[in-house]
């Protein structure tokens, strides 16, 4: 995805304010705030574990254990223009039960068509169910592959591609 450079570097006019007596504060570039990261909820680490390793391994994630919870890192690219949000699955720090957003959901971009079908039948195998096989959709351009699925504790995960097959 490239960045709207013509966005981010358009100056932005803050309303009035007392300090500056009525006149518009002087103007500013807005600033480019990045993701992250994201956090699910999951009462199953064990059933999340194995969900994510086949979901998110083969696009090169990592995963680590940081006190009991789950962490997934992307790999590093020094010459991407930000980065990509890690992902923790934890228990809830309230210690009530996880539960899904309506309406919430995570899309990961992939590489290729073939990766979106291999990944959502890895994710499906590995614990997850399905919840839109992978192909385009009426509602969306020619060139969106998508898959949908949720993964143990039912969040909505969607895989993605713009490349063509």
């Amino acid at each position: 995805m490239a960045l709207r450079r013509d966005v981010m570097d358009a100056p932005f006019a803050t309303p009035p304010d007392p300090v500056h007596q009525g006149k518009p504060a002087p103007q500013r570039k807005a600033a480019l705030a990045m993701i992250a990261y994201v956090t699910l909820g999951a009462d199953d680490l064990h059933a999340a574990e194995r969900f994510y390793t086949a979901l998110l391994l083969p696009l090169g994630y990592r995963m680590e254990r940081y006190q009991g919870d789950l962490s997934f890192l992307p790999p590093h690219d020094p010459d991407a223009p930000h980065g990509v949000p890690d992902l923790y699955i934890k228990r809830p720090f309230n210690g009530a039960v996880a539960s899904c957003g309506n309406g919430t959901m995570i899309a990961l971009d992939v590489p290729t068509r073939a990766d979106v079908r291999r990944l959502h039948h890895a994710a499906c195998a590995a614990g997850g169910s399905d919840e839109g096989q992978p192909g385009t959709r009426a509602d969306y351009n020619a060139d969106f592959y998508v898959a949908y699925l949720r993964d143990p504790q039912g969040n909505k995960i969607a895989l993605f591609s713009n490349a063509p097959d």
